[in-house]
């Protein structure tokens, strides 16, 4: 959510940041709505305190015996007007509402200075990559014809139970995607200081709204038939909890995690992606959340990241840090990293994590505050969040990074001992 404030002190700026985005102004509709309500506030408090005034001196004239009829009459003729005002005024401030509800919170955030122009991913910056590419001395498979080989990944029966952009795993691929998580969820929360959290799937409308999912994007989402809806990400209720909330600043950055299935209606990828596990209405992530002050969010949006990549670090795979520009970046978001991860099987980039800095975006719209040490007022948090990863992502990783010619699949030493010692999983016996 924007600052109304900030809009009326500079609209020229407001309608640059927004231009950056590829939409056109919007200041002087939002301002002029502004001025109705602002107009239309200034015009009954005037009018409170003109009734308040006759009505202190009929009261004055009264305790010195003095006549009041005229007064009085002035008084409901004053009173008459005023209903007849108030109704004009009520439908006015109403029309004006709604209309600023309507235009402000679909707006997206503020780019940072320092995030690149460019119309979408072709503009995108990538930082460092870390690690090389393995030459293979056979043609790499990918994670879906792999899975179906070793008779463990069965799309087949997914379609039959629920239809398109499902997965069954089965044996060892299921235990190696439960490993993943538990893996994850313990260095997140043991080296690198997250509380996790265990949260509902299901959420109400205001939780959605906070975050930015509604009412933009509630076609990329499920919901069911008693209103609520499934979540897109852990993201949504972890950075909620401090919705409504004054934080104290001692207690400030809040770091959360949790690992949770994640609901997406893909909407808007008709045709991509149909065959395997990259885009699927139902995937598990462990999701990282930090609830910070403003002076803070820059650096904890650097830890954050280092945080994702220590992961695919120790699984051993090739990565790169990737700066969104401003056409790729999503709606919420000040600033994003994006993680990409090297696929050998499909011979290209994955995304596998994105860690945004939201600054007040998110706050603004939860109304979450901090005390600010040493001055009486209260200013917004800022929230972050990324994937530290996304569970099906790293599984397809490992699956094409580290299979063997015969179509077998090395298991990762940091995640052996969650596989029961066993270092390699071959076909379903």
């Amino acid at each position: 959510m924007h600052d109304i404030k900030a809009v009326r002190a500079d609209p020229a700026a407001f309608d640059a940041a927004l231009a950056r985005r590829g939409l056109p102004p919007q200041s002087a509709e939002i301002l002029a709505a502004d001025e109705v309500r602002r107009r239309n506030l200034a015009d009954a408090q005037a009018n409170q305190a003109e009734a308040n005034r006759i009505s202190k001196l009929i009261g004055q004239m009264r305790r010195a015996g003095q006549p009041t009829d005229e007064l009085e009459s002035q008084m409901r003729s004053f009173k008459d007007g005023q209903a007849l005002w108030d109704r004009s005024a009520e439908t006015a401030d109403r029309q004006s509402k709604s209309l600023l509800e309507k235009l402000l919170p679909a707006l997206p955030n503020t780019l940072d200075p320092d995030v690149p122009d460019g119309a979408d991913e072709s503009a995108n910056v990538v930082l460092h990559t870390h690690g090389a590419a393995r030459n293979y001395p056979f043609t790499p498979k990918q994670h879906f014809e792999l899975g179906e080989a070793l008779g463990l990944m069965d799309f087949g029966t997914a379609g039959k139970l629920a239809g398109s952009r499902f997965t069954v795993l089965r044996g060892a691929l299921a235990r190696l995607e439960r490993a993943l998580g538990q893996w994850m969820l313990n260095l997140h929360t043991e080296e690198h200081g997250y509380t996790e959290c265990v949260v509902p799937y299901l959420v109400n409308d205001a939780t959605m709204y906070g975050t930015g999912q509604l009412p933009k994007f509630g076609e990329d989402l499920f919901r069911t038939t008693d209103g609520r809806w499934l979540i897109p990400t852990a993201e949504v209720p972890l950075t909620n909890f401090v919705r409504g909330e004054i934080t104290e600043a001692k207690a400030l950055p809040i770091r959360l995690t949790a690992l949770t299935p994640c609901f997406r209606s893909e909407a808007g990828a008709a045709g991509r992606d149909t065959r395997g596990m990259l885009r699927q209405h139902q995937f598990t992530k462990v999701e990282l959340v930090s609830i910070t002050a403003p002076d803070e969010s820059a650096e904890e949006h650097e830890r954050m990241t280092r945080c994702a990549e220590r992961v695919l670090t120790d699984l051993g795979l090739t990565w790169r840090r990737v700066l969104l520009c401003a056409g790729d970046t999503g709606f919420g978001a000040a600033k994003t990293y994006d993680l990409e991860v090297w696929l050998p099987g499909q011979g290209t980039w994955r995304e596998i994590s994105s860690c945004s800095n939201c600054r007040a975006f998110q706050a603004r719209r939860m109304d979450a505050r901090f005390k600010v040490p040493g001055a009486k007022g209260t200013e917004f948090v800022h929230t972050l969040n990324g994937s530290g990863v996304a569970v099906g992502r790293a599984l397809i990783a490992v699956m094409e990074t580290y299979q063997d010619a015969d179509g077998s699949v090395a298991i990762p030493e940091v995640l052996r001992p969650w596989m029961g010692g066993a270092e390699r999983i071959g076909p379903a016996g």
